[in-house]
């Protein structure tokens, strides 16, 4: 990857800041992918093995089989309590690294070792446990990166290099930077993760748009209609970028949420959760394939999140991108739009629930409209554009905070398709 050393201020650009248009990033060589399956799976799945009786036999097999955790900076123990008090804030990350990973993902030479996030996720569950938000960073993102172990900070590097700079725990100190916000438990993925837990779930069914994908970058070639994926399909259908939009990274994020949504409505569905079979496989490919920080690397703790969780109303989970706008340094890459963020972390900090007017982005559209704009907004605890929901009729308490035009996103009971390139 490109930039990695990148030290030099940038201040007198960010100051001038204003809503510049969207960089495309295209030109860009990595294959990045992602996928929430990670987080609904490890929570959802250890709550109803649990609950059908055979979660003492689950955790002694989950356990043993589980990836080494991973150690964060000031990292406390989570006491064994039965039901979760208050949010929670998790990092998810997915690497790129192609060491471990067979011969289907390209070789050592692209990538090796920890590798690149990506992909990073931050999912927010409120105190009341009526709400989520799930923020994706862009990996093109040129912030200031702290000091991580024997590397001293950084004025201005590409997000996506913190992983290989000092690890997981690089990345969430990074987020906390970033955004101010504490999170205290993280996991990470690889390719062989998404493959292994598309495949526990049966398959996620999605929408193609457009004219179809057809990215020989990612081999993946998808006309338009309605596919389930799994396997490799999946995990090469979250990494495509040229086969969707306009061939920006943001296109791509908006893109996997359209796989995010339907993940969440198939996981959380009746004919998952209620079907041993699928439950004892996701909890068994998440342990097995999702490195998890020492705080969440036990099943009391997923049980707890699990629970909290398990009960969100689909219209409740909210995906949105993280605001940017073009890097005047280089059009390749974005920074922050700095009064859009804040309001959206503002919410987060504050607990509320948001509302999206922005529309899907560029690598999705409305599956009832076509669009990429919403024709009514997406609230997170109010009533969806489109599509049903299940799952716990309690609503946010606060009143949704509209975020700004530039912040786009869909919640899980948005039916959405992919805005297929060609």
């Amino acid at each position: 990857m490109t930039d990695h050393g990148t030290r030099s201020s940038r201040s007198s650009a960010r100051t001038e800041r204003s809503r510049m248009g969207i960089a495309r990033h295209g030109r860009l060589h990595s294959k990045p992918w992602a996928t929430f399956a990670k987080v609904v799976a490890s929570v959802a799945a250890v709550a109803v093995v649990s609950v059908l009786g055979i979660g003492g036999v689950a955790a002694a097999s989950l356990i043993s089989s589980a990836k080494p955790v991973i150690h964060l900076k000031g990292e406390q123990s989570v006491p064994d309590i039965a039901a979760l008090k208050g949010g929670v804030n998790i990092l998810i990350a997915a690497s790129d690294t192609r060491s471990g990973q067979g011969n289907s993902w390209g070789t050592l030479d692209d990538s090796s070792g920890a590798g690149n996030n990506d992909v990073t996720m931050l999912l927010h569950l409120s105190a009341d446990h009526t709400h989520a938000i799930v923020v994706s960073f862009p990996r093109d993102l040129m912030i200031p990166i702290p000091a991580c172990g024997d590397n001293s900070a950084q004025d201005q590097a590409q997000f996506n290099s913190t992983l290989s700079e000092g690890g997981m725990s690089c990345v969430v100190s990074t987020v906390e930077s970033l955004t101010g916000i504490k999170i205290p438990f993280a996991g990470l993925i690889t390719f062989e993760g998404v493959v292994a837990m598309s495949n526990a779930v049966g398959g996620v069914q999605v929408c193609i748009g457009g004219d179809g994908i057809h990215d020989p970058d990612t081999s993946l070639n998808l006309d338009p209609g309605e596919v389930t994926l799994k396997g490799q399909d999946a995990a090469e259908f979250l990494r495509t970028r040229h086969g969707v939009g306009d061939g920006s990274d943001l296109s791509r994020i908006s893109n996997q949420q359209v796989f995010l949504s339907s993940l969440v409505r198939t996981i959380m569905s009746d004919g998952t959760l209620t079907n041993p079979v699928k439950v004892w496989g996701l909890a068994k490919a998440t342990v097995s394939n999702v490195q998890l920080s020492e705080s969440l690397d036990n099943v009391t703790t997923l049980y707890q999140i699990a629970g909290a969780l398990k009960g969100l109303n689909w219209n409740n989970i909210a995906f949105v991108q993280y605001p940017v706008v073009d890097d005047p340094d280089n059009d390749n890459r974005v920074i922050p739009d700095d009064a859009s963020a804040q309001t959206l972390v503002d919410a987060i900090a504050h607990d509320q629930a948001v509302q999206i007017t922005a529309g899907t982005g560029q690598g999705s559209v409305d599956a009832s409209s076509g669009s990429t704009s919403s024709s009514s907004p997406s609230t997170s605890g109010g009533t969806s554009t489109s599509g049903s929901s299940k799952g716990s009729t309690s609503t946010p308490t606060s009143t949704p905070v509209q975020l700004s035009d530039n912040t786009h996103g869909q919640t899980a009971a948005t039916q959405t398709c992919s805005n297929g390139a060609g």
